[in-house]
């Protein structure tokens, strides 16, 4: 049987190479700046703690990606509602709601619709590390890419002026 858990310095490097990735994987997810670092830090802390139950049968990344996920879940559950006008932290050059309408179109999507979409962008997960993170089959994958895809396809046909 092969080495079980992550070193600290595993993480470490995650957290140096990634970090910038997975906190805007939790803006996607929290859409407040605030609530994104937390979930960063504690999602990070949740795989520090946790890091002697890493069984290697995945990527380290995937893994720490559902402890980011979770921690931001569990944080946007605690407060009121997400601050529509925080989510526009990674548009640099944006107007401060020109993007509005596409949030919106991915807030109605099915939570783990968003979740894949959200590994699959800010991530660049492959289709295995989706369903790694996730806790699905490969398959699942593709269809809720698939489906996710399909229903913005079809909010969204036309920019607007």
């Amino acid at each position: 049987m092969g080495a079980v858990g992550a070193s600290l310095g595993e993480i470490e490097a995650v957290y140096r190479s990634r970090g910038e990735a997975f906190y805007k994987l939790a803006l996607a997810r929290t859409e407040q700046r605030d609530l994104a670092r937390d979930a960063v830090q504690e999602g990070f802390a949740r795989a520090i703690r946790s890091r002697d139950s890493f069984r290697r049968e995945g990527s380290l990344e995937a893994w720490i990606a559902r402890c980011v996920i979770n921690a931001a879940h569990d944080l946007v559950a605690r407060h009121d509602k997400p601050n529509p006008d925080a989510a526009t932290a990674g548009a640099c050059h944006a107007r401060p709601d020109s993007d509005e309408w596409v949030r919106e179109a991915v807030r109605r999507l099915p939570r783990r619709q968003r979740e894949a979409l959200f590994l699959r962008f800010y991530l660049d997960f492959d289709y295995i590390t989706i369903a790694a993170t996730l806790g699905v089959e490969v398959g699942t994958v593709s269809a809720t890419l698939h489906a996710a895809r399909a229903a913005l396809s079809n909010e969204i046909r036309e920019v607007p002026q």
